[in-house]
């Protein structure tokens, strides 16, 4: 069993961290920010996660014996003394973040982390692959959410997950975004989220007969009996036969909970399905579809009236099968350069992969009249506005003559101190605690940028001066590489 995560990282970043090593300067500060440059699933916003497993990771981050020999051996030949440096290494830098839940968007800091080049380098991988795929099943549990809301939402990816590791933090990612349960039972155990599930089409084609398999299930689980009544034909077999099994048990002063259906037309089966149920009398039970659903599926099923009251929802949600990655990156903003921190940009010929140069703050900017949220503002740590309340200019940076301008609004700081020098500072909250954060941070947007299809864009500004320095240094690398203008 792998124990220790020091290398779950890129061969580039050791390397990096070798040659700042050999080069003396793998002391030196340096600050980097981990952000998205696109909303996943043309969505208006995301849910941040994977907080958790970021903190978990960077308090344990070390390097075993183990790992030391195996380096010893790659062709670099790396120094004994660097290796030895690694038998020591522990972070010991500083780290804010975004709080899970959150909703966050495009080129806003979700993750800074401050402390020597060769310890940041270190960290990049890992903390981008817990960032990237854990917010973007969130966002798309929170998508199903918004199309499905008042109905109950189960994980059912398990087996279709890309390995374990992504099946359990992918329910778990679920979950954060409003999903009521998971099929997974380790993430169940490891996580507190309350486990669901049914039987499977083999229970049935191992009883003689579908009436047969039906009441045998019943028998041993009575309070918990959810039917799957598809193996044969779903009207005239499977629910005349659940009918039964229904009547049983009310016999012995039970009561079934639900039929699931999980092949052919959804939403033609289950209102027929209803429709027997209750001419039986059977009112309570309810209806749970499964069948390759996601956020389009489910909207389009309502749509024609499908009276389905609980969804599980499998490959769709934990693969993020229509957009399987987030496209999360980590760029270095900051730099000690003679004792002093200095700002740091990259260049790019594509202008959406232009960083925003400078250690930077994020404010979420909530009208105190309305207590909607207006916009995210991103400054310097060290610019009054907007913690001081005053009139804030709001700007669009690719188009500045595009300006509003706000006052009488509250100013929330959304990145918090996770580790302080070393010291991990925050208190992991329970997954209830996340969630409800959470749902207060829906609550704060108008509903036109939360919807499924077409959603308002949410305002994300830079403060005047830290868009004065990015126009600073682009000029000033321009001026320095004419053949670069295009």
């Amino acid at each position: 069993m792998q124990t220790s995560l020091a290398l779950h990282t890129d061969k580039y970043q050791i390397n990096m961290m070798y040659a700042h090593w050999a080069n003396g300067t793998h002391q030196r500060r340096a600050v980097f920010e981990a952000y998205f440059r696109k909303l996943p699933f043309g969505n208006g916003y995301a849910v941040f996660a994977g907080l958790e497993r970021i903190v978990n990771y960077v308090s344990s981050l070390k390097f075993t014996e183990e790992d030391i020999r195996y380096l010893a051996k790659q062709e670099e030949q790396y120094d004994e003394r660097f290796l030895e440096e690694l038998r020591q290494f522990k972070f010991r830098g500083t780290i804010h973040s975004m709080k899970e839940g959150a909703l966050v968007f495009p080129n806003e800091p979700l993750v800074r982390v401050e402390g020597t080049i060769m310890e940041a380098q270190l960290v990049e991988t890992a903390l981008l692959n817990f960032m990237n795929y854990q917010t973007l099943i969130a966002t798309k549990a929170s998508r199903i959410k918004q199309v499905a809301d008042g109905d109950i939402l189960l994980e059912f990816g398990t087996r279709r997950a890309q390995e374990a590791d992504a099946a359990v933090w992918g329910a778990r990612a679920a979950y954060v975004a409003g999903f009521h349960a998971t099929s997974n039972m380790l993430a169940g155990e490891r996580f507190g989220i309350p486990t669901a599930g049914t039987h499977a089409h083999s229970w049935v084609q191992s009883f003689m007969s579908e009436q047969e398999a039906f009441d045998a299930y019943a028998k041993v689980l009575p309070d918990q009996v959810t039917l799957l009544v598809d193996t044969f034909d779903t009207l005239e077999s499977g629910v005349p036969h659940a009918i039964k099994t229904a009547k049983m048990l009310e016999a012995q002063g039970k009561r079934m909970k639900a039929i699931r259906l999980d092949s052919g037309d959804l939403a033609y089966l289950s209102i027929q399905a209803r429709q027997m149920l209750d001419e039986a009398g059977l009112d309570y039970v309810q209806i749970v579809a499964s069948n390759d659903l996601d956020e389009n599926t489910i909207f389009n099923l309502k749509a024609e009236g499908a009276r389905i009251n609980t969804w599980g929802v499998g490959t769709q949600l934990i693969t993020a099968s229509d957009q399987p990655s987030l496209g999360g990156v980590y760029k270095l903003v900051e730099r000690e350069e003679n004792g002093e921190m200095v700002p740091t940009i990259k260049i790019s010929a594509n202008p959406e992969k232009v960083s925003t140069p400078g250690k930077k703050d994020v404010y979420r900017i909530v009208d105190q009249k309305t207590k909607k949220a207006v916009a995210d503002y991103i400054s310097f740590p060290d610019e009054d506005r907007p913690r001081n309340g005053k009139k804030l200019k709001l700007f669009n940076p690719v188009h500045p003559y595009l300006k509003k301008y706000v006052a009488n609004y509250d100013a929330i700081p959304m990145l918090e101190p996770i580790f302080v020098d070393g010291e991990q500072v925050y208190d992991l909250p329970s997954l209830d605690e996340i969630r409800s954060y959470h749902r207060e941070q829906l609550a704060l947007f108008w509903p036109q940028y939360l919807r499924k299809l077409n959603p308002e864009i949410y305002r994300v500004n830079i403060s005047q001066k830290a868009w004065e320095l990015k126009q600073k240094m682009i000029d000033s690398y321009m001026a320095a590489e004419p053949e670069h203008d295009e």
